[in-house]
């Protein structure tokens, strides 16, 4: 079935709705989230403060759709960059081509990369809204691993996890369903980890002096990582 199109009133607001976003977003750049202020974006709109409530009733709806838009945008990023690679055919060039997606968006966006990968908004508490675009760049590196061949787990064996590690990440697989054991999930969320610290790092000015430019660095890192995770 084709869906009714739009009123002129829906296609208004959600018009409206973009523009607020874009002016936040300049406010996010210069000022951080803790400042974000609807007044400030109302005041830049030549709205009033009463109006921008009825699209976003308080600073924290506007900065959820704001983060929702980031974890959206990163993962659509890296879905079509594993996709683009072949996963089945080539995992370690589809980890290469997650890694390199999230690079590459978080320095063409860093402040919105700051702000769902930074530190947390004082005050703030995410939503269960912002759970599914969350995962999207996670789940992607799961889905390399799931289509890899043979569990990379036992490559290394799984009595290196430790008792309390192993307990942890059983209950996530668990409660997930996940397609992978939790050895290689723990790999997983260690390997993400490192290359999210290297992307922050060259983000936020502590590779200068040592591996800046990071472009080496990042591919050896990239590749060491890939080891770990026993990808061909």
């Amino acid at each position: 079935m084709t869906a009714a199109p739009r009123t002129a009133r829906d296609r208004a607001r959600a018009e409206l709705t973009h523009e607020i976003k874009d002016v936040a977003r300049r406010h996010l750049a210069a000022e951080g989230a803790q400042r974000l202020s609807l007044r400030a974006v109302a005041r830049e709109l030549g709205m009033a403060s009463s109006a921008l409530y009825r699209y976003f009733p308080s600073r924290d709806e506007l900065l959820t759709a704001l983060i929702v838009d980031a974890y959206d945008a990163v993962g659509e990023r890296v879905e079509r960059a594993v996709e683009a690679a072949g996963p089945a055919e080539h995992p370690r060039a589809a980890w290469r081509g997650l890694c390199g997606a999230v690079r590459a968006w978080a320095r063409e966006h860093p402040h919105e990369y700051a702000l769902i990968y930074g530190s947390p908004v004082p005050g703030y508490q995410a939503p269960d809204d912002t759970l599914a675009p969350f995962s999207r760049v996670p789940f992607a590196l799961l889905g390399i691993l799931r289509d890899s061949g043979p569990d990379p787990a036992r490559t290394f064996g799984e009595a290196d996890l430790p008792g309390p590690l192993a307990k942890q990440f059983e209950a996530v697989v668990e409660a997930g369903g996940l397609e992978v054991s939790p050895a290689t999930l723990a790999r997983a969320v260690f390997a993400w980890a490192g290359v999210f610290g290297i992307v922050s790092f060259e983000l936020f000015g502590q590779l200068a002096g040592s591996a800046d430019p990071a472009d080496p660095f990042f591919a050896y890192a990239v590749d060491r990582h890939a080891d770990l995770l026993g990808l061909a």
